[in-house]
């Protein structure tokens, strides 16, 4: 029954993101612009999980999360919003009933699970689609947790196999499980009592040492697998260009914004208001009283509770589960531009809460005159205390969760709460670029580029606007600085090719392609529009061979299928065009541009039934398109195949076109001169094909002048068209 009140609680604040959108942060890098991931679980997909850094870290078992929600709900947002609201709810459930096996305090446990629940601070790992390895990582912190605690019942190797097994999986969620083998000696300490006897007055010190070091042993396979995979992820980080250099940050800022980040998080439990999806780091900024003041009353925490260890165990698990659960994220080794982070407490402050619910009962145990259990008065204010608690947890994080209905939502209130926010400036202004408001978009972007001067990717994204409003030389400016302030950064190059070329600064655009393609090899879009480029220069082979490494590195990318088929045809290679033709029109259904050329590579192949469909369906999709009417009025008109023709159907196509073009072009004249034919109205026939005769001698189209006559005078004899 505890249980289901905790669901029906969760579901109070939570059941209203079932109808938010995917955000324009990290939501459309881990899935609603990722290929692979929308791609579901294939053999390509899965091997791409286990083996790719993108987004900074390696954690296959989010990606395959993420992959399995494509699989059952596309690119829904609700359901991918549902998977990570169950997992939470798994989390809330796991966290009571580990807890209470533990411990052995059923309501104190029931505490800590209520406000691990609803608290406004996890708001961000639940909502937020790209946190998805947030909860996941704590599942599988609590399902490791479970473990241990079952084979610290009854030891067995089988039991341990579970324990390593779902650390390991944890890992591959989000790698800030790193830090649980330790958390997992605290609880030999407290709740589970396994170094009561290390701790015990009058045993030798090497006895205690040596139970200690037992228990260290015994986790040995989980400290190794941590280290691997922190080796792991400072390796990825780097590699992304996620880890920030000690010239931007010094250690002395991280440091003290890491004494600082500890203080506020407890803040912010107690008093959760002004939260946001990011907040932008102070840098040198920060103000050393501040600094030493939260120095101060951390040390003067620790001390307390280290006097106190001995009678009220909790309270140093609690502490210390707080401070060393979010070492890895604390910013001492700083990944990201954000001073802090609402997701990185969703395990932390369970040691916090730990304190606070086995202490305030106890408190009222201890205090002088006080008898040794609670009574049922206390009970009872206890109860509603913690009922008004929850609820009020339960209101905030109501309105919490409903900022992440949308981007535009999300964004605002950040910029509400916070100050000089370049980075959501910027997000803001992709967001508004995106939905065509572009004059709002660059100046969200020009107010980042303000904040934050070498902010490249403000500058670059200022830029792509710009070439959308046609203010290309003042783009170009901004490609260049952000070039300037980052070297290597590819898309700025891309940007910047893109610009040139549209100047028709064909050399220089192609020098930035390559630029970019040497710094990303996989850049696909950079091979296409590099082949596009080259293809306006006429090297046309050279195009061929980009526009095949865009499909290679990118399948979906349709438009180079396409300018690949029309290189293929130009080689004199139609099967292969109409295989590059079918797949532009399996990524893009709607060109009746890839419809059309798949229709004449059809004809050369011979393939005229294929051809005509294909020009039947592109003429239903757009129906006045004068080229397309003329092909399909003349293969219908004059094919050897007798069961295709049709004279009827072919006059009236080969009129529309003629009446598309005012009766001015020969060929489609010619056109109608066979249809007449071919329905046997010859006098029209050779009346129409005289008129077009016309019209090749007036436009100097000699070889059709002397077709055109021929056919006149076989029209005026009147004798069948199909037996000539």
């Amino acid at each position: 029954m505890i249980g289901l009140c905790l669901i029906l609680l969760t579901l109070v604040p939570y059941w209203q993101v079932l109808r938010s959108d995917f955000v324009l942060y990290d939501d459309d890098g881990y899935v609603s612009r990722n290929p692979m991931v929308q791609a579901g679980w294939t053999h390509a997909s899965i091997s791409w999980a286990f083996t790719t850094t993108e987004q900074a870290n390696w954690h296959p078992i989010t990606w395959l999360s993420h992959m399995l929600d494509c699989e059952l709900y596309g690119l829904r947002p609700w359901g991918h919003h549902l998977s990570s609201l169950l997992i939470h709810l798994a989390n809330v459930l796991l966290l009571m009933f580990l807890l209470r096996r533990a411990t052995g305090s059923l309501w104190c446990s029931t505490f800590v699970a209520a406000l691990f629940a609803v608290h406004p601070l996890h708001v961000e790992s639940v909502a937020w689609v790209a946190e998805r390895k947030d909860v996941l990582n704590a599942f599988f912190w609590m399902l490791t947790s479970w473990c241990y605690i079952r084979y610290v019942e009854r030891p067995r190797m089988g039991r341990y196999v579970w324990v390593v097994l779902s650390f390991a999986l944890g890992l591959m969620a989000k790698p800030m499980l790193v830090t649980l083998p330790f958390v997992l000696m605290l609880m030999d300490y407290w709740p589970l009592g396994r170094l009561s006897e290390a701790g015990a007055k009058g045993l030798n010190r090497a006895i205690r040492w040596k139970r200690i070091s037992q228990l260290f042993w015994e986790k040995a396979p989980l400290f190794i697998l941590t280290a691997a995979s922190a080796a792991v992820t400072y390796l990825a980080q780097s590699r992304y260009g996620a880890v920030v250099s000690s010239e931007r940050f010094p250690f002395s800022v991280r440091l003290g914004n890491a004494l600082l980040t500890y203080v506020k998080y407890i803040g912010q439990m107690f008093w959760p208001r002004d939260l946001a999806v990011f907040y932008p780091h102070p840098g040198s900024s920060l103000s050393p009283w501040q600094v030493l003041i939260a120095g101060l009353l951390l040390i003067l925490a620790s001390l307390q509770v280290l006097r106190l260890w001995k009678r009220h165990a909790y309270l140093a698990v609690g502490w210390l589960w707080y401070l060393g659960t979010l070492v890895p994220v604390i910013g001492l080794v700083q990944a990201g531009r954000q001073a802090m982070a609402n997701r990185y407490t969703y395990v932390p402050l369970i040691g916090i809460v730990i304190m606070v619910a086995w202490g305030i009962p106890e408190l009222l145990i201890c205090r002088p005159g006080a008898e040794k259990a609670l009574s049922r008065r206390q009970k009872t204010l206890l109860a509603l205390c913690a009922g008004l608690v929850i609820s009020i947890l339960t209101g905030i994080a109501w309105v919490q969760v409903g900022y992440w209905h949308d981007s535009a939502t999300l964004f605002e209130h950040a910029l509400s709460v916070t100050s000089k926010n370049a980075l959501i400036h910027n997000t803001l202004g992709l967001y508004l670029q995106q939905k065509g408001k572009l004059q709002e978009a660059v100046a969200h972007y020009s107010e980042a580029v303000r904040i934050e001067p070498n902010d490249e990717d403000a500058r670059n994204n200022l830029g792509a606007t710009l070439v959308n409003l046609g203010r290309l030389d003042e783009a170009i400016v901004q490609y260049e600085r952000a070039l300037r302030i980052k070297p290597d950064f590819a898309e700025a190059h891309y940007n910047l090719g893109t610009a040139l070329g549209m100047q028709g600064r064909l050399n220089e655009a192609i020098v930035r392609y390559e630029q970019a393609l040497r710094i990303k090899p996989d850049f696909a879009e950079a091979h296409y529009l590099l082949g596009i480029a080259l293809v306006r220069q006429g090297r046309h082979d050279e195009a061929a061979r980009q526009f095949a490494d865009a499909v290679r590195i990118q399948p979906r990318l349709a438009d180079a299928h396409y300018n690949l088929a029309l290189e293929m045809e130009r080689q004199g290679r139609p099967k292969d065009a109409i295989v590059h033709y079918r797949e532009a029109l399996r990524f893009k259904p709607d060109s009746v541009e890839a419809l059309n050329r798949l229709g004449a590579a059809l004809i050369q192949g011979g393939r005229i039934e294929e051809a005509i469909s294909c020009y039947r369906d592109s003429l239903h999709r757009k129906p006045d398109q004068p080229g397309v009417l003329n092909n399909l009025a003349w293969y219908l008109a004059t094919s050897e195949t007798g069961k295709i023709r049709d004279g009827a159907e072919a006059m009236r196509l080969a009129t529309r076109a003629c009446e598309l073009t005012n009766y001015r072009d020969a060929n489609f004249l010619g056109t109608l001169a066979a249809a007449f034919a071919e329905a046997g109205r010859f006098d029209e026939a050779a009346q129409t094909a005289q008129k077009a005769a016309g019209r090749a001698l007036s436009s100097g189209q000699k070889e059709l002048l002397r077709d055109l006559k021929e056919q006149s005078e076989l029209y005026k004899m009147r004798r069948p068209y199909r037996e000539h």
